[in-house]
């Protein structure tokens, strides 16, 4: 039996199965082994052929301060939306299709440098290898935001059916890691707690997960009640990676005023019409806030702030520290402190340490060791 065959039983079994305390063991064991087998089927042991990640023309360089991927199935307006934003031709046809190899570009927009991937269209059953559908995850995976490129007409289907296909590659969208801490042991067997008030998770379903591991001695511990039996599996298999998307709905010159109203509600939504340029510096302003970068200018002594070339941090590195690092990663061994001008202090300047966290448009001034 195929890779392929065993997945289609697993789901088959499962949608069969019915979603109760009793049966939460065995829906744990049948979810840990589907996620074994798609891991087996997309990072195969050979490098080559239809197991290879990446392809002629997907090794993009990263460059730039953030990397934003447009994803969606084909003829939805990618290209076109690259073309206006960065002006960079990536080609454009009313055909399927037409981009066959990742094409990058650059917008500059509050003194960063983002850059833009084109993928091409991805169909369905892309996770499990059809098409070029490997390759188009695989990049997607190393982006910072997902821009999931909408036809206006099908937006509902087309995002679940990309939603389910980006899924099964291990990407999660607009979520937070889960709140479980999953650690092995040498012995003791397997030890659950939680402080949920009304835990999704049980005991048997938590030994049926990690026996499917082969995890025999483990601590689990989940602090929130949203966290499932998919969380848990997600945990064990390390290699989830959590990214922020826009929903960007194209050609929205093809509808009605009140299904525009409707659409702009919605969380995550960006309504744009490309080949007009509608919206498109609404949609620039929204890839600025998810990507959440902040802008510290330097100031050398004696002299005035740069302005014009701000250092663009993400905020998970806001600290001195990670400003210096930015910079050069030799900076902090003449470390000795930094004078700080903005929202982030009470004083300006202020006197502070390497750990002192930063915040957007501060100023910052390096003073090292004699």
């Amino acid at each position: 039996m195929t890779t392929m065959q065993k997945i289609k039983e697993i789901e088959d079994e499962m949608a069969r199965t019915q979603k109760n305390k009793a049966t939460s063991g065995h829906l744990g064991m049948l979810k840990a082994k589907l996620a074994k087998l798609r891991r087996d089927l997309l990072e195969p042991s050979s490098g080559s052929g239809a197991g290879a990640a990446k392809g002629e023309g997907f090794d993009v360089n990263k460059v730039g301060d953030a990397r934003v991927g447009l994803v969606g199935f084909p003829s939805v307006g990618k290209s076109t939306l690259l073309n206006k934003l960065t002006g960079t031709f990536s080609e454009v046809a009313s055909y399927e299709f037409t981009t066959l190899t990742c094409i990058p570009g650059v917008v500059r927009y509050r003194g960063a440098k983002i850059q833009l991937l084109d993928l091409p269209g991805i169909i369905e059953g892309a996770k499990d290898g059809k098409g070029r559908g490997r390759q188009v995850i695989s990049t997607a995976r190393t982006c910072n935001l997902i821009l999931i490129v909408l036809d206006c007409l099908k937006p509902i289907s087309h995002k679940r059916l990309i939603e389910h296909e980006l899924e099964g590659f291990g990407i999660r969208l607009n979520k937070q890691p889960p709140a479980i801490t999953f650690r092995r042991k040498e012995k003791g067997g397997i030890a659950f707690t939680t402080t949920a008030s009304n835990p999704r998770l049980d005991l048997e379903a938590v030994k049926a997960v990690c026996g499917e591991y082969r995890v025999h001695n483990a601590d689990v511990y989940v602090r929130d009640d949203s966290v499932t039996v998919d969380d848990l599996v997600d945990v064990i298999e390390g290699s989830r990676v959590y990214i922020p998307a826009i929903y960007v709905i194209n050609k929205i010159d093809q509808i009605t005023l009140e299904e525009l109203n409707v659409i702009s509600k919605l969380p995550h939504y960006c309504p744009v019409c490309a080949y007009h340029e509608w919206n498109l510096d609404g949609l620039v302003e929204m890839i600025w806030e998810y990507l959440d970068l902040l802008r510290i200018y330097t100031k050398p002594k004696g002299k005035l702030p740069d302005y014009n070339d701000p250092v663009i941090l993400p905020r998970r590195f806001n600290t001195v520290e990670g400003f210096c690092n930015r910079i050069h990663k030799g900076i902090m061994k003449q470390f000795k402190y930094s004078l700080v001008w903005g929202t982030s202090v009470k004083h300006r300047p202020q006197k502070v340490g390497r750990e002192h966290v930063l915040q957007d448009e501060d100023i910052v001034q390096i003073v090292k060791k004699i």
